[in-house]
C-alpha cells in the first residue's frame, strides 16, 4: 500500500506530560511523526495537538484508535480531507545582497509573505498558507540564498456549519 498524508488534530488537558504520551505513543507503535504542533487552547484547560504523519490507511486507523486511548485525549479527528482549513507558517532567513533585495520583496508580494527582519546581509521573510504555498515560496527564495528555515508544521481546524 503506498503511503498517504495524514493530518490528526485532538483536544487535550492542558497537562504537563501529555504531548509527550502522545509522541511516546507514535514512537512505541513505529508509526512517525512528520510535523506536531501544539498549544493552548481559547479554554486555559485544554490543548490543541496537531500531527501530520505518513502512512497507508489501515495503519492511519489503528493510530486513530490508539490515540483514542490515550489518558488526556478529549476528542480526536482526522482533518486529511477538504473540510478543514489547513494552514502552514514559516520564517525564510535569506541572504538579501543589495542587488537582490527588490527581487526578495517583489517576490514576498506575489506571496503575500512580509519582511519582519531586516539586516546588511539578509531578509527574515514570514510566510502563511497552505503547505504547496511555503513550499513554492522556498523554491522562489533558494536562488537567493537560504540561510535558515523554520517551519511550524500544519495547524487545522474544521469550518463552522452555516
Amino acid at each position: 500500500m503506498n503511503d498517504e498524508k495524514h493530518i490528526i488534530t485532538m483536544l487535550v488537558e492542558n497537562e504537563p506530560g501529555v504531548t509527550a504520551r502522545v509522541s511516546g505513543l507514535f514512537a512505541s507503535r513505529g508509526y512517525n511523526i512528520e510535523t506536531i504542533c501544539g498549544a493552548p487552547t481559547a479554554n486555559p484547560e485544554m490543548s490543541r495537538i496537531t500531527i501530520t504523519t505518513k502512512t497507508n490507511p489501515e495503519k492511519f486507523e489503528q493510530i486513530l484508535k490508539h490515540v483514542r486511548r490515550l489518558i488526556n485525549v478529549i476528542k480526536v479527528r482526522d482533518m486529511t480531507g477538504e473540510d478543514a482549513v489547513k494552514r502552514e507558517c514559516a520564517l525564510i532567513c535569506v541572504k538579501a545582497e543589495p542587488e537582490n533585495r527588490s527581487e526578495i520583496s517583489r517576490i514576498a508580494d506575489s506571496f503575500r509573505a512580509r519582511i519582519v527582519d531586516t539586516g546588511l546581509t539578509h531578509y527574515i521573510l514570514e510566510v502563511t498558507g497552505r503547505q504547496a504555498k511555503v513550499d513554492a515560496f522556498i523554491r522562489m527564495l533558494e536562488p537567493m540564498g537560504i540561510k535558515k528555515v523554520a517551519r511550524s508544521g500544519i495547524l487545522a481546524l474544521y469550518r463552522e456549519p452555516e
